[in-house]
């Protein structure tokens, strides 16, 4: 039985899991910064890195406890060396190496968009059910990124992955907090706006479809994210005083925005499918929690079926980095005290 501490702190979570084998969750702990950066609209680096810092010992603490393990328990420590913030990744990498060290136990580094991709593998392990067929399509859609990826079987190392399509601009996630801010509808803005499009029309406000020159596979969506800030200069009541009492039309610009971001998801995630001869999609990150997001790809695409992870894997966690970190484990392919932090660490 092989057990791996997995350490994820490449934005605004400080997390820390034990998995075993790949396949089974015996704790999971995620300490969020949410407050924190509730009052700015958004992440501020500094203040991460300084929340890291106060979080990263008493909650690689508590996933011990709640394993019921010692340290010397695990075989090894994997941790998320990039891509994210640089501050925010060097708490978590110089905790790992320092665990690692003292315990004589072998580090590992993890790319986080690796991480997510695993998440699913690992939701279909816990379901005790068939991983989906390879090559995959991945779709990571979160605040911090939104790319496609094909796939190789990632349980064998190397993994072979192609990113074919990438974002321009804003990621998803980050262009639903800016629309929320713009609103008035606080931070974080994926749930809100999920839950309030629910009351909506999403056909209410029509958004052109980005136009994207070069790779038709790659996202834009600042151009949606201004059109929505024209909407409220042109009509200032659309912002909101308070979340309790939003007026039917910002309703319904709020679905129309959901559906349209959605949409171009959905319609870029279909031609690369077709395009890369995949026999599976899979949908991952933070934003694959969205309800609107679930609904449109449903349990199939074209015919290939399309596999989400639960939402507490959805989002940034340490489980989904210990779960990457075994493939390398098992081929020992491990990491050298230096270990660095990569803020734009590439996929592949």
């Amino acid at each position: 039985m092989t057990k791996i501490l997995g350490i994820e702190s490449s934005c605004d979570e400080t997390a820390a899991a034990i998995i075993e084998d790949g396949s089974r969750i015996l704790s999971t702990v995620v300490a969020s910064q949410m407050a924190t950066h509730r009052p700015y609209g958004g992440v501020v680096p500094e203040l991460a890195s300084r929340e890291h810092l106060r979080a990263i010992v008493p909650v690689a603490r508590e996933a011990f406890a709640r394993a019921s393990l010692t340290y010397r328990d695990v075989d090894a420590v994997a941790v998320t060396h990039g891509p994210g913030l640089a501050g925010a990744l060097l708490v978590g990498i110089t905790y790992a190496k320092a665990l690692a060290l003292s315990l004589d136990r072998p580090l590992i580094g993890v790319n986080h968009l690796e991480g997510h991709i695993h998440a699913v593998l690992l939701e279909q392990r816990l379901r005790e059910q068939p991983e989906p067929e390879f090559p995959s399509l991945a779709l990571l859609v979160s605040g911090g990124h939104t790319v496609l990826v094909r796939a190789e079987n990632p349980t064998t190392y190397p993994a072979k992955m192609q990113v074919v399509g990438r974002t321009r601009d804003d990621a998803a996630g980050e262009a639903f907090d800016k629309v929320a801010k713009l609103l008035g509808l606080g931070y974080p803005g994926g749930p809100v706006i999920d839950k309030l499009a629910a009351r909506g029309n999403p056909r209410a406000v029509e958004f052109t479809a980005p136009r994207i020159k070069g790779n038709p596979l790659d996202f834009s969506f600042s151009g949606i994210k201004t059109a929505v800030l024209r909407h409220v200069q042109a009509q200032p009541s659309l912002k909101v005083a308070s979340i309790d009492d939003v007026p039917q039309p910002t309703l319904d610009l709020i679905a129309s925005f959901q559906a349209a971001v959605v949409e171009d998801l959905w319609t870029r995630t279909r031609a690369a499918a077709r395009q890369f001869d995949v026999r599976s999609v899979m949908v991952t990150g933070g934003v694959a929690c969205n309800s609107a997001l679930r609904a449109r790809f449903g349990a199939s695409l074209d015919g290939l079926p399309v596999y989400f992870p639960r939402p507490s894997l959805t989002t940034d966690n340490a489980a989904m980095i210990a779960a990457a970190a075994f493939p390398r484990f098992y081929a020992r392919e491990f990491a050298s005290m230096d270990l660095q932090a990569v803020p734009q660490l590439a996929l592949g």
